[in-house]
C-alpha cells in the first residue's frame, strides 16, 4: 500500500502542477480587458512578409486580400517569398502590386525564407508583420499593430482565429487555438506576463527582428526560438486580441498529428536548451518571464492533460474504494478534475457552445491518442520540414 500511495502521490503532483498552471492563467483570462491603443498619427513603415512553399491554391487570394488594408497605401508593402511555386502562379502574382522574392533551398524552412528575402529588401521599414500563407488578416490589422508599436513594444502578438469550421478536425483545432489564446496570451498579460506568439499574426520592430533572424538555426519552431530571446533580452511581449488574423485550420486526422508532433519537438527541444538559463536569469536578474516561458515548454499539450487526468483519475478513484485507502487522495484527484475541466470551459469562446462542437468532440478520443502517439515519434521532429499543406480558403 505505501508503494502504491507513493506512486498516487507522485501522479497528483505531476498532474495537480500542470492542471494548476493553466487553472490560473484561464481564470486570469477571464479578466482581460484589451486596451486600445491609439495612434498619434504617425504611420511606421511595414512589411507584410508571407513566406510560402508550394503554397499555389491559397496565395494568389492571400496576396490580394493582404492589399485590402484600412492603411496608408505608400507605408506597407506586401511581400510574397515564394518556395517552389508553379510558373503560373508566378506569373499571376508579378502582375499584383506586391514584391514577389523567389527563393529555392535543398531544405527549406520558414526562418531561411524570411532571412533571404529581409537580405534583399532594402526599404526603411519599421516593422515587420510575419503571416503564414494562408493567413487573412482583418482590413484594421496594420492600423492596430502601427498603434501599439507607437506605444514602445518591439513585439506584438495578434489574434489568430479560424477561418474555416467546415468539420470536426478544424472545430478541435479551433478551439484548441482559442484555448491557448485564453491561457498563453490573455492570462498572461492580465497577470503582467509576455503573450505568447504563435508563429504567424505577429509584428516586432523590425531591424530587431532581422537581427533575431538572423541567428535562428530552427528548421521547426522558429517563433519558439526568437521568443525565447526576446524574453531573455528582457522585451514584453504584447497582446492584440482585437487584431485578427484568420488562420486555415486543419481539416484531416493525419495533419492534425503532424503538426502537433512537430510543435512538441521544438518544445522539448526549447526547454531542454534554456531551462537552466531560465533559472538563472530568474535568480540573478528577477526575469519571471523568461523563466515562464521555460516552464510552458514542458507543459503538456491541453488536450493530453485533460485525457491523462480524467484517465489517471478514474483509475485511481476506482482503486482507492476498491483498496478502501485513504479518501484526502480521492478527493485530490476530484479537485484536479474540476480545475481542469473549468479550465477549458473559462477558455472555450462562447459561440463554440454549438451542435457542431458535440459533433467534433465525438473526434476527441481520437485526437487524444493521435497526440499520444506523437509523444512517441517526436524525437528529431524540429530537425525536419513538415509541410502543412494548405486548400483554397473557407471565410
Amino acid at each position: 500500500m505505501l508503494l502504491y500511495n507513493l506512486l498516487q502521490l507522485v501522479a497528483l503532483v505531476l498532474l495537480g502542477l500542470a492542471t494548476l498552471y493553466i487553472f490560473v492563467f484561464s481564470l486570469a483570462g477571464l479578466f482581460y480587458k484589451q486596451r486600445v491603443y491609439k495612434t498619434a498619427g504617425s504611420f511606421k513603415k511595414i512589411a507584410v512578409l508571407i513566406p510560402g512553399y508550394q503554397e499555389d491554391e491559397v496565395i494568389v487570394e492571400v496576396a490580394e486580400a493582404a492589399l485590402q488594408q484600412d492603411y496608408p497605401a505608400g507605408m506597407f508593402d506586401v511581400v510574397i517569398i515564394a518556395d517552389s511555386f508553379q510558373p503560373e502562379t508566378l506569373e499571376k502574382l508579378r502582375l499584383m502590386p506586391v514584391k514577389l522574392i523567389e527563393v529555392s533551398f535543398d531544405k527549406s524552412t520558414k526562418a531561411k525564407a524570411l532571412n533571404k528575402a529581409m537580405s534583399i529588401l532594402t526599404a526603411p521599414y519599421q516593422i515587420a508583420v510575419v503571416l503564414d500563407a494562408d493567413n487573412l488578416m482583418a482590413s484594421d490589422f496594420l492600423e492596430k499593430i502601427n498603434a501599439a508599436y507607437e506605444d514602445g513594444f518591439m513585439a506584438i502578438q495578434g489574434h489568430r482565429t479560424a477561418k474555416n469550421l467546415n468539420n470536426s478536425w478544424a472545430i478541435l483545432d479551433a478551439i484548441s487555438e482559442e484555448i491557448n489564446n485564453n491561457i498563453f496570451r490573455k492570462g498572461h498579460r492580465v497577470l503582467g506576463l509576455s503573450s505568447a506568439i504563435i508563429g504567424s499574426g505577429m509584428a516586432f520592430n523590425y531591424e530587431y527582428f532581422k537581427s533575431l533572424m538572423a541567428g535562428a538555426t530552427a528548421v521547426g519552431g522558429f517563433d519558439k526560438e526568437i521568443e525565447l530571446k526576446i524574453l531573455k533580452a528582457g522585451h514584453t511581449i504584447a497582446y492584440l486580441d482585437d487584431a485578427l488574423v484568420f488562420d486555415e485550420k486543419v481539416q484531416k486526422a493525419d495533419v492534425f498529428g503532424n503538426q502537433r508532433r512537430r510543435w512538441l519537438s521544438a518544445q522539448l527541444h526549447y526547454f531542454r536548451q534554456d531551462f537552466l538559463s531560465a533559472v538563472k536569469h530568474l535568480l540573478l536578474k528577477g526575469n519571471v518571464d523568461y523563466f515562464d516561458k521555460a516552464i510552458q515548454f514542458i507543459q503538456p499539450p491541453r488536450i493530453l492533460l485533460l485525457g491523462a487526468v480524467l484517465l489517471t483519475t478514474t483509475l485511481f478513484i476506482s482503486s482507492n474504494y476498491l483498496l478502501q485507502n485513504e479518501n484526502p487522495f480521492s478527493i485530490a484527484w476530484a479537485a484536479i478534475v474540476v480545475a481542469c475541466i473549468l479550465s477549458f470551459l473559462f477558455s472555450v469562446p462562447r459561440y463554440f457552445y454549438n451542435a457542431g462542437t458535440f459533433k467534433a468532440l465525438i473526434s476527441l478520443p481520437k485526437g487524444m491518442l493521435l497526440m499520444m502517439l506523437s509523444l512517441l515519434r517526436i524525437k528529431g521532429a524540429n530537425k525536419k520540414f513538415i509541410h502543412t499543406k494548405h486548400t483554397a480558403s473557407i471565410r
